[in-house]
């Protein structure tokens, strides 16, 4: 492998374990935590959610942090913070601790949406497959946090679900460093002269309508991201109340099979909901192939009409049923991932896209913390039958919302040049 594959390579590592780190806790918390501790899981839940606020909150200093030094450095404390800040989270021992640790992983799990994703954008020529390559490994942290902390949960606590990944982390952080560390030595901080304004010299018709594009791209983040959030978080929690009798049943075979000791009913909890994730995470690939050839528009109702119909039909399904129809509304939560991005990188460019991808990163990951406490208190009061009524009302949102895109999406190019 040369050092530019090298180079890509851990960048995809890094998306990998961003979203694993922020996801490892909602194993443990629905498997784990809530018998050990004797806590609810619904109170769990409130010590995450200052974590998923710091995810969204340092995405700003971060990358400006990364302009003004250095972003492979920026990179080098993303993988090192990150794995010390679990390794110390994996040794708490009261739930006010690990809300502590996991607001230091939020920390630094900030870093990588600003800065890892500027570099892919701005180091490789083709971009459109870099960025969908780098997305599909951060889709397999997410599939892989309830797999892998399902299987640590068994074979070694839930203390090892956060250690042995940060030790990991640390590893490759120390291989970033070593990989990148004459380029961080010749990096030097520019000063960019403020260039024309991106909107200047456009008609106002067009200014109307960038507005309007605009207010349904920040709408529908925030709403995607309260649908992404509640699945992926809580998904392991559904697997266990909802496919106790299949989980026993796969959990049985596999050690029929491979003659394995009792007590893996996390492994097959998390194996299960890794399944969902991975096949869901080949959404984005179609979603993102189909964009190129249809336009925003119809792919993003089709995709929360998916949603629509998958979360109306899931309130007391169990069994091989609530897994298939957990697959199919998964399906529609990675799907919707690329398309809000789509549209900003085609009605935006420069500068001006830059400030867009900003906004649009705080109030995602600002609504994903929000979500948490949404999550806890419709679990705690109804169950999750009426969480997938809310969800379902939230794709109706979407859908709605989609709609009124105009049928001929306006392009960047229609923005005068910029000057670089």
């Amino acid at each position: 492998m040369n050092r530019d594959r090298l180079y890509f390579f851990l960048l995809n590592i890094g998306h990998f374990l961003d979203h694993l780190f922020t996801l490892i806790f909602a194993t443990v918390a629905a498997l784990a935590l809530y018998r050990e501790w004797g806590v609810g899981y619904a109170q769990l839940l409130a010590y995450a959610t200052p974590g998923f606020f710091a995810f969204g909150l340092f995405s700003l200093p971060a990358g400006w942090l990364a302009d003004r030094w250095s972003r492979d450095g920026m990179m080098s404390v993303f993988f090192i913070g990150i794995g010390l800040a679990s390794i110390v989270t994996g040794f708490a021992s009261n739930p006010l601790e690990i809300g502590i640790g996991l607001f230091v992983i939020g920390m630094f799990a900030a870093i990588y949406h600003p800065v890892g994703l500027a570099i892919v954008t701005m180091t490789w020529r083709n971009t459109g497959m870099r960025i969908a390559a780098n997305g599909v490994w951060g889709n397999l942290g997410v599939a892989c946090a309830a797999l892998i902390t399902g299987f640590l949960i068994d074979d070694g606590g839930w203390r090892m679900a956060f250690i042995l990944p940060g030790i990991f982390s640390i590893a490759m952080g120390v291989a970033y460093t070593a990989l990148r560390w004459d380029s961080m030595r010749a990096e030097r901080t520019a000063s960019k002269s403020p260039s024309k304004s991106a909107s200047e010299g456009v008609a106002p018709e067009y200014k109307s309508l960038l507005l309007r594009i605009s207010a349904i791209v920040f709408l529908t983040t925030a709403v995607s991201s309260v649908i992404f959030q509640s699945t992926t978080f809580a998904l392991p929690k559904i697997f266990e109340e909802r496919l106790a009798g299949l989980a026993g049943e796969v959990s049985a075979w596999t050690r029929d099979v491979a003659e394995a000791g009792t007590g893996d009913a996390a492994t097959t909890v998390g194996s299960l909901a890794f399944l969902v994730f991975a096949v869901a995470s080949i959404a984005q690939i179609v979603v993102g192939k189909m964009l190129d050839r249809y336009g925003p528009r119809p792919v993003f109702m089709t995709v929360a009409a998916i949603q629509i119909a998958f979360f109306s039909v899931m309130p007391g399904l169990t069994g091989g049923w609530a897994f298939a129809v957990a697959l199919g509304f998964m399906l529609g939560a990675f799907g919707q991932i690329p398309i809000n991005d789509y549209m900003i990188g085609k009605m935006a460019s420069g500068a001006y896209r830059a400030r867009v991808y900003g906004v649009r990163y705080v109030v995602a990951f600002s609504v994903l913390a929000v979500t948490l406490p949404l999550v806890a208190f419709v679990y705690a009061n109804w169950g999750f039958d009426t969480l997938f009524h809310i969800l379902a009302g939230a794709a109706l949102v979407i859908f709605l919302a989609v709609a009124t895109l105009p049928r001929r999406f306006p392009s960047a190019q229609s923005l005068p040049a910029e000057a670089d």
